[in-house]
């Protein structure tokens, strides 16, 4: 029962870390506009960038990547001493996960979930965290579509796992968060088959983000 209780306040503690919404953060510090308000409303790196502030993209890519990562650790980490386990971590990388797509504290409008699936990944196994980040790459060079990129990599992840032969727990949260991800990404996929969808790098149209 304990072990229970103690789960779920890791995983309550994960939603709340992964509500942090970087973008938003490092957007008004930095004086921009709200990236939810121009290009495709959403507070991630790639939006961030259409601001035309790289410092402002990489700070908001490494924070919610960070925080997808902390939140895999500290359960792997501090997670053993209270009788948690994979069924545990998988809850975490879930909840941490859950926080960034419909965080509490900004009215649950949230990003996408790509670098926070990526620090996800990597707090599992770095190995994984590096095979799904170099899928990315490799699409995003290919085609300069990061929601393309974003896609395939989120299809390939369950499949890296399971070479690694991991606890199948985990398997199915990855499978489960990959799924939430290109369920985010429909709009996406919709401007993709269109020819509609913009490009890395591309300025944003519309309202200046300063």
């Amino acid at each position: 029962m304990h072990t229970f209780l103690f789960a779920i306040l890791f995983a309550i503690a994960a939603y709340l870390m992964g509500s942090v919404s970087f973008g938003v953060i490092v957007s008004k510090l930095f004086g921009l506009g709200d990236p939810r308000t121009y290009g495709s409303k959403n507070p991630g790196a790639t939006n961030v960038l259409r601001s035309g502030h790289k410092a402002a993209a990489a700070l908001t890519l490494l924070g919610d990547g960070f925080k997808g990562w902390l939140a895999v650790w500290l359960t792997q980490k501090f997670g053993a001493q209270f009788g948690l386990g994979d069924g545990a971590i998988a809850l975490v990388a879930l909840a941490v996960f859950l926080g960034h797509l419909w965080p509490v504290f900004f009215r649950f409008a949230g990003g996408k979930g790509v670098a926070t699936l990526l620090g996800i990944l990597i707090g599992i196994n770095p190995w994984l965290g590096l095979a799904t980040l170099a899928t990315w790459l490799v699409v995003a060079y290919a085609f300069r579509y990061s929601s393309l990129a974003a896609l395939i990599a989120s299809v390939f992840a369950p499949f890296f796992y399971t070479l690694m032969e991991g606890p199948d727990v985990i398997l199915l949260a990855i499978v489960v968060m990959s799924a939430l991800l290109i369920y985010r990404h429909a709009k996406n996929i919709g401007n993709l088959l269109a020819g509609k969808e913009s490009r890395i790098g591309a300025k944003k149209d519309g309202n200046k983000a300063a």
